[in-house]
């Protein structure tokens, strides 16, 4: 990828695992931090660090404050549960932040627009967990893989 991104996420099942599992398909440049004291620890290749607290919505802040951006995946319309506090968040720091669903058209292009237009180099990604809205995993990785695709073909 000609572009130069780097990923942000937690080692939350679902969007997070999906969005650094993609990253190290790639070997692009990631990092970002887990809540402290995980019962299954987060593979070592996601290069992340352990916060100093075992409070999501703490962690999701830090990595909020580590980007330039975030984009908040969900299966449903309404974001629910960690995946609504993150937007909140996001706002609450005056940080960009983009919610796409799976009943959105041209996600990927979408995607691709948000970075564009605030310049987003640090991209927090981060949704819904697995155990709320199972499949999404799947479906990330094909909305990021779409999106790698766009970016690839730009001239550098």
């Amino acid at each position: 990828m000609a572009y130069k991104l780097v990923i942000i996420s937690g080692a939350q099942t679902g969007v997070e695992r999906a969005a650094l599992d993609w990253t190290v398909k790639h070997d692009l440049p990631r990092g970002g931090r887990h809540p402290a004291g995980l019962a299954e620890a987060p593979d070592p290749l996601y290069k992340l660090r352990e916060a100093a607290t075992e409070n999501v919505l703490e962690v999701i802040d830090a990595n909020i404050r580590d980007a330039d951006g975030t984009v908040v995946f969900t299966q449903a319309a309404k974001a629910t549960g960690t995946a609504q506090k993150a937007v909140s968040i996001s706002k609450k720091h005056k940080k960009p932040v983009l919610h796409v669903h799976r009943g959105i058209l041209g996600v990927s292009e979408k995607i691709v627009a948000f970075l564009d237009k605030y310049y987003v180099r640090r991209l927090h990604l981060t949704g819904s967990p697995e155990a709320d809205e199972p499949g999404l995993g799947v479906w990330v990785t094909s909305e990021l893989e779409k999106a790698k695709g766009i970016l690839d073909r730009r001239p550098d």
